[in-house]
């Protein structure tokens, strides 16, 4: 199974440091950059939906390969942020895109380690005779679940939405998949109301441990608790996918995770003992956009040419869940 396409979309509004802080004017420009590693993320305007951007997203992979929706017979949408309660965004999108009524289409809730979980998912349903073509889609408006007094996770999260064709031929073939959840850490990073458990906003704040605010009507990630998740399950991670794939870890050609924040995936590079050269960190321009991080990245590193045609990659999502995964690219 192969990658045979990725493009992504970006909404055109964005939020840089400078406007940030002349809301929090205790921070710095330079402090925002050097902890969190982004200047600018992009922002969905307020009658902009994850379906939307998944839609436009989907469009541009199609028209920059040259695709033809007729041609898709399966679509996977990766999103925490559905334009409704039901039915699947991934229906609507089906219509939208002119997709054939005869492909299989759902939604799927998962955040940083959604990218991964869809390519396992779709290379599951190719191997199955279920699907020759499939869209795998993921974006998130995180940024409409901010408190507008959040300034950590304003600073940190932007939206966007990719798009992925996953084929039985393409240029980055998909390896074999190392899959965890560890779901005692499920309120680490939630957004308690509106949904069957607390259907109704309680307008609920309290301080953590850390002395952040936590309010049920809004994200909340403590981000204390999501990093000792990350530095804890991704060295055995990185051991277990490459004895999954069979494969040295200094046949390893470069190093592709979810871009969470730039500090944690620092400390991620050196207790992994990750060459920097290797090692993908770019969230300047886009700030986390949660499941979408791996395909912008992917799709960025191979218009460089910082990934090549003949690279072993490796790439793995981890966070919100918890659950976290991985796998190697044969470009």
């Amino acid at each position: 199974m192969f990658i045979k396409a990725i493009s992504y979309y970006l909404p055109s509004q964005t939020l840089t440091n400078e406007e940030l802080i002349k809301q929090f004017p205790e921070w710095s420009v330079e402090k925002v950059v050097k902890k969190v590693g982004v200047n600018e993320r992009h922002i969905a305007a307020a009658d902009e939906t994850a379906g939307d951007m998944a839609f436009k997203a989907a469009q541009k992979l199609f028209a920059e390969y040259n695709i033809s929706p007729e041609t898709i017979d399966f679509v996977l949408f990766c999103t925490q942020s559905p334009d409704y309660f039901l039915p699947s965004s991934a229906c609507i999108l089906q219509h939208k895109l002119g997709i054939p009524t005869s492909a299989g289409a759902f939604d799927y809730d998962l955040g940083c380690s959604g990218c991964v979980y869809g390519m396992a998912v779709a290379k599951g349903l190719i191997t199955a005779g279920i699907a020759k073509n499939v869209l795998l889609l993921t974006a998130e408006t995180y940024t409409k679940y901010l408190h507008p007094q959040d300034k950590g996770n304003r600073s940190i999260f932007g939206d966007g939405a990719a798009a992925c064709l996953i084929s039985t031929e393409g240029f980055a073939e998909i390896g074999g998949f190392v899959l965890g959840t560890n779901g005692s850490g499920y309120d680490n990073l939630i957004l308690k109301t509106g949904a069957a458990r607390q259907k109704n906003l309680t307008g609920i704040e309290s301080t953590d441990e850390n002395g952040n605010i936590r309010r049920d009507d809004y994200l909340y990630m403590n981000g204390g608790e999501i990093f000792n998740f990350t530095v804890d399950v991704v060295p055995n991670l990185l051991v277990n996918v490459l004895e999954k794939n069979n494969i040295t870890k200094d046949r390893i050609d470069y190093y592709l995770f979810h871009q969470a924040n730039k500090y944690m995936l620092s400390t991620i590079r050196k207790i992994c003992n990750i060459p920097q050269e290797k090692f993908y960190i770019n969230l300047e321009k886009t700030g986390n956009t949660v499941s979408s991080t791996i395909l912008i990245g992917l799709r960025d590193c191979i218009d460089s040419k910082i990934i090549t045609s003949g690279m072993n990659v490796l790439i793995a999502g981890f966070g919100v869940g918890l659950s976290y995964g991985g796998t190697v690219l044969k470009m």
